[in-house]
């Protein structure tokens, strides 16, 4: 009889214990319930209470992509209107008023779109990212998807322009920093936290909200390359002997419409003077003609352009001034339709020619000369 008593004071010790225990459980439970929907109502005012798997990942998300430590500069940041719509994503919404008059809605996130083998999406915060100093302006934001990364050091460097479409223009008001932006797994989401005041996006008549409350959103991400070929202009001007004389003798005895002189190397191009006795084009028959010719030997690289900045001259045989003239031009290959002459055509009168006393034919003799100040190179890489 005792041990029957005995058994069953235990067991209805035993039921008491499991009772405590659960009251003990659904206690804490229902507190830690409470303190999460307490901590969300101080945050953001009254609302759901989503599952707290969820919201823990929802944190994370927020906090990977906010990782912004780039600071645009006003005097890097440029902003306009533009015909052409974004060629990356077009982010097209109806009822955005809903959006912004939501107190749970910080951000509006576009499914993902690829451009140069990575995933992208375009953020909206209609009433601007609190955190990156964004509040009472529309903030416009890219975040990269890090699993499209090939590795975990790996930098992305894009070109942003984000847009807005105004239909009262019917334009696209558009904001882009001259500066590219570096994506990686620290630095997931760039853009712009005050692109347009919320005040001036909502009033209708300012034409980015339009059709009641519609509007538009783009953005353009270019990924630019390091150029693979590349050219190297520079320009030459000390030569060990830039001039170069021309001594034409028995003068008047000079029928042919063209005379060349010998080659000559300066600058590592070689040249010619020429010199037409009777005059070329409007001169002939009153002026002597003189150029300076790139000799027809020399090599031109595809589209190559030879910058030439020289003197001409006829050299006066009595110590009087010589007639010279500036030579500033550029000779050009076939390319560009073989510029191989510059000079000209009314270089000296025969009169002057003719007149002994001023020194420029003696005993029959005429002098030219052709001094060479400045000759450009091009190096193409690779060659």
């Amino acid at each position: 009889m005792m041990s029957h008593y005995r058994n069953t004071i235990s067991l209805i010790y035993i039921l008491f214990c499991l009772f405590i225990t659960s009251l003990s459980a659904s206690s804490i439970i229902r507190q830690f319930t409470d303190d999460f929907n307490t901590n969300l109502q101080q945050e953001n005012g009254a609302g759901p209470n989503p599952k707290v798997g969820e919201e823990v990942y929802h944190l994370h998300q927020h906090q990977e992509i906010s990782s912004r430590d780039h600071e645009v500069s006003v005097s890097s940041m440029v902003n306009g209107l533009r015909d052409r719509p974004p060629s990356s994503y077009s982010l097209k919404m109806e009822s955005f008023n809903k959006l912004l008059n939501s107190p749970y809605t910080e951000r509006y996130q576009s499914r993902p779109f690829t451009v140069g083998g990575y995933n992208w999406t375009l953020m909206v915060y209609p009433n601007g990212n609190k955190k990156d100093s964004g509040s009472g302006y529309l903030s416009l934001y890219v975040a990269i998807d890090n699993s499209t990364l090939v590795a975990g050091h790996q930098d992305v460097y894009a070109d942003l322009r984000f847009y807005v479409f105004n239909n009262n223009e019917r334009k696209y008001f558009t904001i882009q920093d001259t500066n590219v932006w570096r994506f990686n797994i620290f630095k997931t989401m760039w853009g712009f936290s005050q692109v347009l005041p919320v005040a001036t996006f909502r009033d209708p008549r300012n034409g980015y909200l339009y059709d009641g409350d519609h509007c538009e959103f783009g953005v353009d991400v270019t990924i630019p390359t390091t150029y693979q070929i590349s050219e190297l202009f520079s320009i030459a001007d000390n030569f060990y002997n830039p001039k170069f004389t021309w001594t034409l003798r028995g003068f008047s005895t000079l029928l042919k419409d063209t005379y060349y002189s010998d080659v000559f190397s300066i600058g590592g191009r070689n040249w010619k003077i020429q010199v037409d006795p009777s005059g070329r084009s409007t001169a002939q028959g009153k002026a002597l003609s003189m150029y300076l010719n790139l000799d027809l030997n020399e090599k031109f690289r595809p589209y190559e352009k030879i910058y030439v900045r020289a003197k001409l001259r006829v050299l006066n045989q009595r110590g009087l001034n010589n007639i010279e003239k500036q030579l500033d031009n550029w000779y050009q290959g076939p390319a560009y339709g073989g510029e191989y002459s510059w000079g000209y055509h009314e270089f000296i009168s025969f009169s002057d020619l003719r007149d002994s006393a001023k020194g420029f034919v003696v005993n029959d003799v005429l002098m030219v000369q052709a001094e060479l100040e400045d000759i450009s190179s091009t190096k193409y890489l690779p060659n």
